[in-house]
């Protein structure tokens, strides 16, 4: 049965697509075999383009669409169910039709430039500039949630909370960062996730400094900083959140650490309204983050120049943040007919466009204490009149905080999706 939202969606595509002729195809992907032979695939997952086209997830299949035939013109091609599918997965008959068709229907069609989106598909041959066009335009549809999607966004949100919920009463000194990664992930499924959306981060100590962390066998020890990145996923839908405790009682300098993430995060939310560029909202967290660090005395200078001088990224090396959604980067990117900026420290924001109604970004603003950078010695003769570096050196195990919430931009303000989860130090 068709999902009651795919019309819609499908009639917002055709919109963006036109007035272009080309077909679009869109590959789901097939398995990947696990390199042992033991007749086993990576965990499946088809590529979002097809997913948010097809209403499914189903291996080896393909959305095809030909921009002549309007609405009639979708065509949802699948694999046949094969007895050993049957008889080893308990697989079902699949909604669509059979994917030997699809060759019958480009050969209709021959002649014509075609788009391929996804997976590479057999018999399809990509034009290179009809699949960049379809790439921006399906992007520009993407990134606005609709109704169907904002509801899958919500049951992985209070998924996440219930995971969330569990830290204060886990983190205390002794208990391994791979507990808790076990903990969270397990209170996410009782609460109705399929799984995680990606790699839990658990840094316990310096390790809260590695900002894609693995957890590890290390025992969290007292006074540490933990910190927490996971996100439950429900139908291919993805929470993101990230939240930074201390084990026992924090420091001064810990405590000062984590409120000038938490304000520079709360002014960054507040900046997430339709129109707002998100470049500069990145570049004004980051003015708020200096600006914390001047206070501690960690930095020296004016916060708008040191964030010129690019000192900041010493502290705050990634961008502020992404869309997420179906996938935890979902259509982030540039704006159409944007480059991506030069200046090293933007090398790793993820997007550079305007907010619109409807989008969810991650806000997820960091200070670290991060030896690779800290103890370079070209950053620490460029930087050397603008650090303290004398405090940073007693600091170097410290770790890091970061905050990060779901953000729905709406017309009225912004709306965290995730305010529910608490933000407490201790």
């Amino acid at each position: 049965m068709t999902p009651a939202y795919l019309p819609a969606r499908r009639k917002r595509l055709e919109a963006a697509l036109a007035p272009a002729d080309a077909l679009l195809v869109i590959g789901a992907g097939d398995p990947v075999p696990l390199p042992e032979g033991s007749d086993q695939t990576y965990p499946y997952r088809a590529h979002a383009e097809y997913v948010f086209a097809a209403g499914l997830e189903c291996p080896g299949g393909v959305v095809a669409y030909d921009p002549r035939e309007g609405a009639a013109g979708w065509r949802s091609f699948v694999p046949p169910v094969t007895e050993a599918e049957r008889v080893w997965c308990g697989a079902h008959p699949r909604e669509g039709e059979d994917v030997a068709g699809l060759a019958a229907w480009l050969g209709a069609r021959k002649g014509r430039k075609i788009a391929v989106l996804g997976a590479a598909v057999s018999g399809a041959t990509a034009d290179a500039a009809a699949t960049e066009a379809a790439r921006l335009a399906y992007a520009e549809v993407r990134r606005p949630k609709d109704a169907h999607e904002l509801d899958l966004l919500g049951r992985a949100v209070a998924a996440t909370a219930a995971g969330f919920a569990r830290l204060p009463e886990l983190i205390r000194p002794g208990v391994t960062e791979r507990t808790l990664q076990i903990e969270v992930e397990a209170t996410f499924q009782r609460a109705g996730a399929d799984r995680t959306g990606y790699g839990t981060i658990v840094g316990a100590g310096p390790n809260a400094a590695v900002l894609h962390f693995e957890p590890s066998a290390r025992a969290v020890a007292p006074g540490d900083f933990v910190l927490v990145d996971a996100g439950a996923e429900v139908q291919r839908y993805v929470a993101d959140v990230t939240r930074t405790h201390v084990a026992g009682t924090p420091t001064g300098f810990q405590r000062d650490l984590h409120a000038a993430v938490q304000h520079a995060q709360e002014r960054a939310i507040a900046r997430c309204v339709p129109g707002a560029e998100w470049k500069q909202i990145h570049l004004a967290a980051a003015v708020d983050l200096t600006a914390g660090l001047v206070a501690m005395g960690v930095l020296r200078g004016q916060p708008e120049s040191l964030v010129e001088q690019e000192a900041h990224a010493l502290f705050f090396p990634h961008g502020l943040g992404h869309l997420v959604g179906l996938g935890v980067r979902d259509a982030s990117g540039l704006a159409r007919g944007r480059t991506r900026d030069p200046r090293p420290s933007l090398r790793s924001l993820r997007m550079d466009l305007p907010l619109a109604e409807g989008f969810v970004v991650t806000v997820e603003p960091g200070l670290y204490f991060i030896p690779a950078l800290l103890q370079d010695p070209s950053r620490r003769e460029r930087h050397r009149d603008a650090v303290n570096w004398t405090l940073v050196d007693a600091h170097l195990e410290l770790g890091g905080v970061r905050l990060e919430d779901d953000v729905l931009v709406r017309a009225g303000g912004p709306e965290v999706l995730t305010a529910g989860i608490p933000k407490s130090l201790a």
